[in-house]
């Protein structure tokens, strides 16, 4: 292991991140805008290929012709903007997108503007949502902008590293204190990074019928499914695509996955709180939505569920490094930090320790299994939790197969997948506890078919057993291999 990885230097993060002394000493502040002038001139193609792709932006309404062919959105939708309108939002909003990179991109070739390669990062997230918010008239106008967005984002803040960060960063070993494994190494985040991009490929897919840029969507298993739950009035609620909110979130979690170093649970604590906000509430309310399907439109969709299970693993996966990270701020005030400016500026690494048992990716293909085991430590499979996760999908089956009747149905519907939910999430040693939650809806399961009506008898003994099963197998806390400093105290 090279001393730049001990110490979470920056280094190890590829070859246009900014490379600090590592050493034990604190670097002056003339040292580090000499950091700064140098990485700024490592990467002069960053800024370059920013103004390029400002040029591209601006030239694509004409090359690209987003008037051609108007796309209808499915279902017949009536949407906010009329046909002429979406054309002139989509070039007024490239056009300026494409001047505005320009101009941001040509000041940063001067190095410590900061400002500007994070103004260009807001152009970036705005061309990604810039063809939900106006219905992009064509498939060309929705690709480009999505694609030309990501890629602006990825070359002003992944790509080179923090705007500034030479700066300001704090160097040290990557691994929390009292942990025995580093949550924020890249076999840990590579398997986010993965799972991200497939739900991002699977939501477009969706997307592209929603906004009409496809005729059809094909469902393997329930025929007609996918297409009603698409043009339900539940995902007409909303005033844009879904499936292009779900495409969305998954861009920036797999663009989030890339960010910081090794040691980003200590230097950059507001990414990796944001990254969980976005996984992890906003990765429940996705999983709810497409659990609701059954009740309140009355089919699956294949593909809305292939999405909520790549999501549902990543809920657990990502809470180890949020704890890692709130344990680093709670720590602040004692090591005489402000909390406030450790969030967004990162903090000192007392008492971090050298990850020494993290495997190299480049080990990847000589190691494939050895990375494999550790893109998931932190996460065990108790008996007990796999027998939740199945007695879920038995109740989630128990509608289709049984004659059960329709209020005791819902129960099981949602019962059941909330069992599956809640059991994988509680798979991650940190969150364990969350499995008391499938005790709660096993009482659920257990007593609603008895309060109702016109619930038979199968439904009731259904019921009953699989309550009784679901509190017990809650009890069990499941083997915890790895150590979390002061949160053991809260897997009970």
């Amino acid at each position: 292991m090279s001393s730049e990885q001990e110490h979470g230097g920056m280094a190890s993060r590829g070859v246009t991140r900014p490379m600090h002394g590592g050493g034990g000493h604190e670097m002056t502040k003339e040292d580090r805008c000499d950091q700064l002038r140098q990485h700024h001139a490592r990467t002069q193609w960053v800024y370059w290929s920013i103004i390029l792709a400002g040029v591209w932006t601006l030239f694509a309404p004409v090359t690209l012709g987003y008037g051609a062919e108007i796309a209808e959105p499915s279902g017949g939708r009536s949407i906010w903007l009329s046909d002429a309108a979406r054309i002139t939002a989509m070039q007024v909003s490239d056009v300026a997108s494409g001047l505005l990179l320009i101009f941001f991109g040509w000041r940063s070739l001067q190095p410590d503007r900061p400002y500007s390669l994070w103004a260009a990062c807001f152009v970036g997230v705005w061309l990604t949502f810039a063809p939900l918010v106006f219905w992009a008239p064509s498939a060309a106008a929705y690709l480009n902008a999505t694609v030309v967005g990501a890629a602006v984002i990825a070359l002003t803040i992944l790509v080179p590293g923090m705007p500034n960060m030479p700066m300001y960063m704090k160097m040290g070993p990557n691994q929390p204190p009292g942990w025995t494994y580093n949550p924020s190494s890249w076999p840990q985040r590579a398997i986010l990074i993965a799972l991200a991009f497939v739900g991002w490929l699977v939501s477009r897919y969706l997307a592209a019928y929603q906004l009409g840029y496809i005729e059809s969507v094909w469902d393997p298993f329930f025929g007609d499914g996918t297409r009603q739950v698409l043009d339900s009035k539940m995902s007409h609620s909303l005033p844009v695509s879904d499936a292009g909110l779900g495409a969305l979130a998954f861009t920036f979690e797999f663009l989030m996955g890339w960010m910081g170093s090794q040691a980003r649970w200590r230097t950059m604590p507001w990414m990796v709180g944001f990254f969980g906000i976005l996984v992890i509430p906003l990765g429940l309310v996705h999983i709810f939505l497409v659990i609701s399907q059954p009740v309140v439109v009355g089919s699956w969709c294949t593909f809305c569920l292939l999405a909520a299970a790549l999501m549902l693993p990543m809920i657990g996966l990502s809470a180890d490094e949020v704890v890692a990270m709130l344990q680093h701020l709670r720590g602040a005030k004692r090591r005489g930090e402000s909390r406030w400016r450790v969030f967004w500026l990162g903090g000192a690494p007392e008492g971090s320790q050298p990850d020494e048992r993290t495997p190299e990716v480049p080990e990847l293909p000589r190691k494939p299994g050895l990375l494999a085991r550790a893109s998931v430590w932190g996460m065990t499979l108790p008996w007990t939790l796999v027998l939740s996760v199945a007695i879920g999908i038995f109740l989630m089956a128990v509608p289709g197969t049984f004659d059960v009747g329709k209020p005791a149905a819902s129960i099981f519907h949602l019962g059941g997948a909330l069992v599956v939910t809640t059991a994988v999430i509680a798979m991650a040693e940190v969150v364990r506890p969350l499995r008391f939650l499938d005790a709660l809806l096993g009482l659920a399961i257990g007593i609603g078919p008895l309060l109702l009506d016109g619930a038979g008898g199968t439904a009731r003994l259904i019921g009953i057993v699989a309550g009784l099963a679901l509190v017990v197998l809650a009890v069990p806390r499941g083997k915890v291999r790895d150590r979390y400093a002061n949160w053991d105290k809260v897997i009970v």
